[in-house]
């Protein structure tokens, strides 16, 4: 197949690019190449989609499959405006944070949508569900016939630029210091490993498949994963303090990701966020690795990105402490 991926230089763009070139396939990137190369084998075409239509001449004409990513609702218009017509299959990966209520577990893709940016508008990071929702609304309306919408979950796996996966096996393997877990072993967890998302959009672009699904791993209690965390650490007699959710909004602590967050704590209201259904995308062969396999392979990437770094996502290692101390220090 001749396969068109716009990125293809980061994190999931760039697994979905190896895995086609390791499959046979031509393939060619489009992109600025401004974070990484695209991967070895691909074709690359180098371009800035906020040019607009002229960004496209030297990949505009035939293809088997298209990929986009964007966030962008502006650039993906553009894209389907001028890719769509001369394409036999076109994926779209969106994301869970279409969904407009995220407070049902076991939700499906029936679920109803956030209102999609009105149209022209570009999308920014606080818009970023209403920025997919209108992608997939245009994607569906230029090109549904052929369409792949898939509503990607948490990516985690090696490559990992948000650093919300790796925080937790990251921290317990540095195993220099107690480490700070919000005390909620029974809440949900769902993370699909980005090698698996590759695997299936590009064997779903083989097939043909179309259609709307939810592309989510499996749901894992957080204890689960906490414990799973230590064990690929080799740490398991880890000291460990759990303050309760209500004191760490007290100090400040962010929840889910970003500086001074734990990540993939959640706020009230967001039972559902991660525990949506993924039967759909089940039945119709998505495949997942035990995730303890995505753990191991996380851990071995933030080793080679070095445990110190700083990160993305978590809390700083002097922030952390002094936490740990004002919560024992309140302790009977």
């Amino acid at each position: 197949m001749r396969i068109l991926v716009l990125g293809g230089t980061a994190f999931l763009s760039a697994e979905i690019a190896r895995q086609a070139v390791a499959s046979g396939h031509s393939v060619t990137c489009f992109a600025r190449g401004t974070s990484a190369d695209p991967p070895d084998g691909v074709t690359w075409v180098r371009g800035d989609r906020t040019l607009g239509a002229a960004a496209f001449a030297d990949v505009a004409g035939r293809w088997d499959a298209v990929v986009d990513v964007s966030r962008d609702p502006v650039q993906a218009r553009v894209a389907l405006d001028v890719l769509g017509p001369g394409t036999q299959h076109w994926t779209f990966v969106s994301s869970c944070s279409v969904y407009a209520d995220h407070s049902v577990p076991g939700a499906d893709e029936s679920a109803a949508l956030l209102e999609p940016l009105p149209e022209g508008q570009p999308g920014s990071p606080e818009t970023y569900g209403e920025s997919k929702s209108a992608i997939e609304q245009m994607t569906l309306a230029l090109v549904g016939e052929k369409a792949h919408i898939v509503r990607a979950g948490l990516i985690g796996g090696p490559g990992d630029g948000t650093d919300r996966y790796g925080y937790w096996p990251a921290r317990f393997a540095a195993n220099t210091v107690t480490v700070l877990v919000p005390d909620i072993p029974d809440a949900a967890t769902q993370i699909i490993d980005v090698r698996d998302l590759a695997a299936w959009v590009l064997r779903s672009a083989e097939q043909g498949l179309v259609g709307t699904y939810n592309a989510l791993g499996d749901v894992v209690r957080f204890g689960d994963y906490i414990d799973g965390s230590q064990q690929v650490a080799g740490t398991v007699e880890e000291d460990v303090v759990r303050p309760s959710e209500a004191w760490l909004v007290e100090q400040g602590v962010d929840y889910w990701a970003g500086p001074d967050s734990l990540p993939l704590w959640l706020p009230p209201g967001h039972d559902g966020f991660q525990a949506r259904s993924n039967r759909a995308a089940r039945e119709r062969g998505m495949v997942l690795r035990p995730w303890q396999e995505t753990l191991a392979a996380t851990l071995e990437d933030e080793k080679r990105r070095g445990l110190d770094r700083d990160r993305k996502a978590g809390l700083g290692r002097d922030t952390e402490q002094k936490l740990v101390a004002l919560w024992r220090e309140r302790q009977p």
